[in-house]
């Protein structure tokens, strides 16, 4: 089979315009191609007069070493790589305890799901509720302000990912195909089978709790088992034959001891408090740089014709996107962080008195408005230095400045644009409806971030508005604030994927500081499973 990568159609094509294509590109009559599948499907709209779509396509020739002798180096016809899984590890009768993960989020699912595919019999532990009964608590706080710290946002079956775009692409280095593996399983628990071949795959809120489901079924299938509001209050530590430390298992809020040689943590970005437990009881955990800003809401029809032009609206492309990022004069960088096209502002707080915000679309991504955070980059050394976990104080800090903007209701400070850019409050709200619930309240953004956060946003907006026209709109509206870009913790590991002075535990996942979206922490996950799995098969 041969890969066949940058094949370029106009828009509205018909379907097997791609076959031949692929004849043309390999410089053989059609016939001669036995079968020809879509990989990747993208867009090119860089001239929004003529809108290409990109194909890489893999096909299957009667002759094909013959026709690949032609191309020599030509990247652009290449055998198709190997994409299938291959277990490192399987679980051999050998006796130890079973392992532990922390956390259902996509990290913790999929560690879960490669654990008890390789035998090992996981036991997944989360803090919150299954996925279901965890949307119902966040709707509560999205639609009456009662926020029910252990289940929201942030905390539950699914992770944080389950509210938000359901975005399922990263720019991580995957030389073995990881992220096929991901999207093959999700595709098995029912997500949409075009994840697979889309350059910009999501799957959208409603769709991935039934999916989640579904995963959690597999892996208690295969022995696995779930227990939902079991909070992990502190780990159990020992000395091991080499003088260094092992660990022994955790103690649950309930007080039961529960015994593992393998502790997996996908805690999340916004377990704080499990930070703090792992920092008392001497793991290796240091600060690690975050970002800080708004959320931005625009028409989702401004970015559609600034992206598209006259194009605007075809099935084929969707909603459009984008990535902005501009260096200050300041020496801070703004740039635009998890684009959410048609999609919606959603209240992300995991803890009392604070307002955050993140972003979130629906499979379809028809709701009115595009958004976006508009965030800035913070570094320990200059930002919160002198202690591992300045940062998270320092979120709490702004967030918590939020709330009292906002009212103390849950309702989230707003600003239009053009005021913010002025330097005045906003008494009232212009021609760009907010989306974010329970709501928002006209006010002065300036006071729910650092002075350089702010004097760094006010920089960047007239820049991308050159970038986007109609992106600085005095009616756009910004929503206070955004502080979860990702952890602001590392908890440091070797490259036996355990911690740097704790043996047993292994980090994982955004929580950890080595992942940024559902990708790449589901990748993380199995990476780490791997690295369990051999250790307790003795591999």
């Amino acid at each position: 089979m041969l890969r066949l990568t940058e094949l370029k159609l106009p828009l509205g094509h018909p379907s097997e315009a791609v076959k031949a294509a692929a004849a043309e590109r390999l410089g053989v009559p059609a016939a001669e191609i036995v079968d020809c599948q879509v990989v990747r499907r993208a867009h090119d709209a860089r001239r929004k007069s003529a809108i290409l779509m990109v194909y890489s396509v893999d096909v299957s020739l009667r002759c094909e070493a013959r026709v690949l002798s032609r191309f020599g180096g030509d990247g652009r016809v290449k055998p198709a790589p190997n994409t299938t899984y291959q277990f490192v590890a399987r679980a051999t009768g050998r006796e130890h305890r079973r392992p532990v993960v922390v956390g259902a989020g996509p990290c913790g699912l999929f560690a879960g799901l490669l654990l008890a595919q390789m035998g090992f019999r996981p036991i997944i532990l989360d803090r919150g509720k299954v996925v279901r009964e965890r949307t119902k608590d966040t709707w509560a706080l999205w639609r009456r302000g009662v926020l029910d710290p252990e289940s929201n946002v942030q905390f539950g079956e699914g992770g944080a990912g389950t509210f938000s775009d359901g975005k399922l692409y990263s720019q991580i280095k995957d030389p073995r195909h990881l992220g096929r593996k991901v999207l093959t399983e999700l595709v098995a628990a029912g997500a949409p089978p075009e994840i697979l071949t889309e350059a910009h795959p999501h799957i959208g809120t409603f769709r991935l709790v039934g999916v989640v489901e579904r995963l959690r079924a597999m892996i208690e299938g295969l022995g696995g088992e779930y227990r939902f509001g079991n909070k992990v209050a502190d780990l159990v530590l020992a000395a091991d034959e080499d003088g260094g430390r092992q660990v022994r298992g955790v103690i649950l809020q309930s007080g039961e001891f529960l015994e593992t040689d393998a502790l997996v943590l996908a805690i999340g970005h916004s377990a704080r408090d499990t930070f703090r437990t792992l920092h008392d009881r001497g793991v290796h955990i240091e600060a690690k740089p975050f970002s800080l800003g708004f959320r931005i809401e625009h028409p989702q029809s401004v970015i559609d014709r600034a992206r598209f032009g006259a194009h605007a609206g075809h099935p084929d492309l969707g909603g459009a996107d984008y990535r902005l990022s501009h260096a200050c004069s300041n020496g801070r960088t703004v740039y635009s962080f998890c684009m959410c096209p048609g999609g919606t502002v959603v209240a992300a707080a995991s803890e009392p008195g604070r307002v955050v915000t993140n972003g979130m679309s629906q499979y379809s991504r028809n709701e009115r408005n595009a958004n976006a955070g508009l965030v800035v980059e913070i570094t320990p050394e200059i930002d919160f230095p002198g202690h591992p976990l300045a940062g998270v104080d320092l979120q709490r800090h702004w967030e918590a400045r939020a709330f009292l903007a906002g009212g103390g209701t849950y309702a989230a400070p707003a600003q239009k644009l053009g005021d913010f850019l002025a330097g005045r409050a906003s008494s009232d709200l212009g021609a760009v409806i907010p989306s974010y619930r329970p709501g928002v309240r006209p006010a002065d953004l300036s006071g729910c971030l650092p002075d350089y956060a702010v004097a760094a946003v006010r920089e960047a907006l007239p820049v991308f508005g050159r970038q986007i026209p109609g992106f600085d709109d005095p009616d756009a509206v910004l929503t206070g604030v955004e502080t979860r870009t990702s952890s602001p913790v590392r908890i440091t590991r070797g490259q036996d994927f355990q911690s740097l002075n704790t043996r047993g535990l292994y980090p994982a996942g955004e929580g950890a500081g080595y992942a940024g979206g559902i990708l790449s922490a589901a990748v993380d996950g199995i990476k780490v499973a791997e690295a369990a799995a051999q250790t307790l098969a003795g591999s």
